[in-house]
């Protein structure tokens, strides 16, 4: 088992959890523990089914820890070196903290608990798998809150990605990978 973070990238319903899973059941498989930590708020109805669904269809023997605004808190939590964590996923983690439900974002807060995680993943024992979507790609959102995020989500992906020794683009269920060329894992 190596202990290399990967970043996994695509649109919606590009296969990019179920990527991450795969990757999970051979970590598994090699006798390695497998946490997700989940981002997702079940805000709405539609939410919460998604996140029953996923719930329901996660293999079994994943351990499960939610951290909708803490992530860097929850990594610390489950870092061992034979265990490999599945972040699913960054973009639901950054809507949290840009568009809270509470409508009350804290730009402060938001900026801390990012440079804490970017702070943090050199020094994990801990393999991770982060999922994220790759929004930028599409026509450019008329409003001002919109194209703050996904210029925000771009540069979150980015700086991760610097992280960790592997990316993966995920284009209709199938997986492109490569090294990441300026990561200190490559």
């Amino acid at each position: 088992m190596t202990h290399a973070h990967q970043l996994i990238v695509g649109g919606q319903r590009s296969g990019k959890s179920r990527q991450a899973e795969r990757l999970a059941l051979r970590w598994q498989a090699a006798g390695g523990r497998v946490a997700v930590i989940a981002t997702a708020l079940a805000a709405d109805d539609e939410m919460r089914a998604r996140i029953a669904h996923h719930r329901a269809t996660r293999p079994a023997g994943f351990d499960t820890l939610e951290a909708p605004l803490a992530l860097s808190t929850a990594l610390q939590q489950l870092d061992d070196a034979g265990t490999l964590v599945v972040v699913d996923c960054l973009t639901l983690w950054l809507t949290n903290w840009l568009m809270p439900v509470s409508g009350t974002r804290d730009a402060d807060a938001w900026q801390a608990e990012r440079d804490a995680l970017l702070d943090l993943l050199p020094r994990l024992k801990v393999s991770v798998i982060f999922v994220s979507n790759e929004v930028g790609w599409g026509v450019s959102p008329l409003g001002r809150e919109v194209r703050d995020f996904v210029d925000e989500l771009g540069r979150l992906n980015q700086d991760v990605a610097r992280c960790c020794g592997r990316l993966t683009l995920m284009v209709a269920g199938q997986a492109w990978t490569r090294p990441v060329e300026d990561s200190p894992h490559a």
